[in-house]
């Protein structure tokens, strides 16, 4: 008789300085087994430590903390902890901020207002290598990475299969998830993404899904 291996819970990492908040989040994380939070932290400095000794597979990271902010931390958590899926949940709503945590490496961008149904599919879908923005933002982010119109000519650079990936990309599909819907090797996605990104002159993922969006009617079906 075989037994089925139990899958590891998604372990997560709070950084944020409100007391009251973490407490609120860890409360509505713990009737879900399938996430596990590792630790807290009130402050940079000690969630930047957490996040090297603990490198959980998701951080939900405050964009304004005193001292070091969440922008000022992205770059180091994006050193130390490679793996790990960066989520900023946050107050704020301002487009600039919002751009510069996507451009500075984070898996998405969430208001504290979201629900806690929400955020509870957001960890899980941050962990499975997705990026997430809060639905109010989207408009927002299509106009503060919007590429220049000059790149559509670059379609023409792109073979059919980097087409075909570049419209999943635009779903906000994880390189995991369209290696399975196209029956390719994660790895060949993966090459795939840099090859479109360097064809494109773009400098990320998020900037490839507002490119897509932007010129779906020449990228076809």
């Amino acid at each position: 008789m075989s037994s089925q291996v139990t899958p590891q819970p998604i372990s997560l990492l709070l950084i944020d300085d409100h007391e009251l908040f973490r407490f609120g989040v860890r409360a509505f994380m713990q009737p879900h087994p399938h996430i596990q939070v590792v630790g807290e932290a009130a402050d940079g400095a000690t969630g930047l430590a957490m996040a090297r000794q603990f490198q959980p597979a998701v951080i939900l990271l405050d964009l304004q903390m005193p001292g070091m902010s969440g922008l000022q931390m992205l770059a180091q958590l994006r050193r130390d902890c490679p793996h790990s899926a960066i989520l900023m949940l946050t107050s704020s709503d301002d487009a600039a901020d919002l751009a510069e945590a996507l451009r500075g490496g984070a898996s998405g961008y969430l208001l504290k207002s979201a629900d806690a149904d929400y955020l509870v599919r957001a960890v899980g879908r941050a962990a499975a290598g997705e990026v997430i923005v809060a639905e109010s933002m989207t408009s927002k982010l299509v106009q503060q990475l919007r590429v220049p119109n000059a790149a559509a000519a670059d379609l023409a650079s792109l073979t059919p299969r980097e087409k075909q990936i570049l419209r999943r990309l635009a779903h906000g599909e994880s390189n995991k998830v369209i290696a399975r819907t196209l029956s390719l090797a994660e790895n060949t996605v993966k090459i795939h993404v840099q090859h479109v990104l360097r064809k494109l002159s773009l400098s990320s993922r998020v900037q490839a899904a507002v490119f897509a969006v932007e010129n779906a009617a020449a990228l076809g079906e």
